[in-house]
């Protein structure tokens, strides 16, 4: 771009990483593209990519670009078309409790404490173990500025936080973190939940963006429970039917 927002979109430099384990599929190499990280990327620009199945990860724009393998596909939930089945009504009974708002800011104490706490226990087999703070800022905060923080509570006290990102026809799913000791309540499971009913109730478009569903992935397989959906595939989006 001549000033990055002038140029045509396609332009944009792209950088690849060299193959390495995949995280999901055993015996896979995986390799990943990545948007030019000094790129001013507007929101018009991210919406782009993001219907093209990019995906954000604190300051970094990407998505899988694998030699041998397309098992990865981009997923969004369409929304305004979203029932919860039966056992997703039995998460939403038992968490009638919790109270749902939005924050403008989770670079904060009380939300560092409860990140740590999830990763530490939840991911001390991942790159992400130990939690830390620079680690925190640097992949839940955003330069792009259109983020919406989704806070849950319990008596006041803070239990969950999902990060989306406004991508114009819908929302982006980022990332969520939890009260590890509370298994019970399925807080994963209830965020979605509650990011899907959020893109109805501010008429934010038709879409909640969940990342990347890996058919045999147990790790990633489970975002086609929330239905009904579609997939980015041969570069356009068509309905999951399994």
């Amino acid at each position: 771009m001549s000033s990055d927002t002038d140029k045509p979109i396609e332009q944009l430099r792209l950088f690849a990483t060299a193959p390495h384990p995949c995280s999901y599929l055993e015996d896979e190499e995986a390799s990943t593209v990545f948007i030019d990280p000094d790129a001013s990327i507007d929101l018009s620009t991210f919406a782009y990519l993001n219907e093209r199945g990019f995906r954000r990860s604190g300051q970094h724009i990407y998505k899988p670009s694998c030699l041998n393998c397309q098992a990865c596909l981009a997923y969004r939930v369409i929304a305004n078309a979203f029932t919860p089945s039966k056992s997703q009504r039995r998460i939403l009974n038992k968490n009638k409790d919790i109270t749902i708002t939005t924050s403008s800011n989770i670079l904060t104490n009380e939300h560092y404490l409860l990140y740590e706490a999830y990763i530490n226990m939840r991911h001390h087999d991942g790159d992400m173990y130990p939690a830390n703070e620079e680690q925190f800022e640097s992949f839940l905060g955003s330069h792009l500025g259109h983020s919406i923080y989704l806070e849950a509570r319990l008596d006041g006290k803070l239990i969950a936080v999902a990060i989306m990102d406004d991508c114009l026809n819908g929302l982006s799913a980022v990332y969520t973190f939890f009260d590890p000791t509370l298994h019970a309540r399925s807080l994963g499971q209830y965020m979605i939940i509650k990011q899907i009913e959020w893109v109805k109730s501010i008429d934010a478009g038709n879409y909640l963006y969940l990342g990347f569903w890996v058919k045999n992935s147990i790790k990633m397989s489970y975002k086609s429970k929330y239905k009904p959906g579609e997939i980015y595939i041969n570069k356009r989006w068509i309905p999951l039917t399994q």
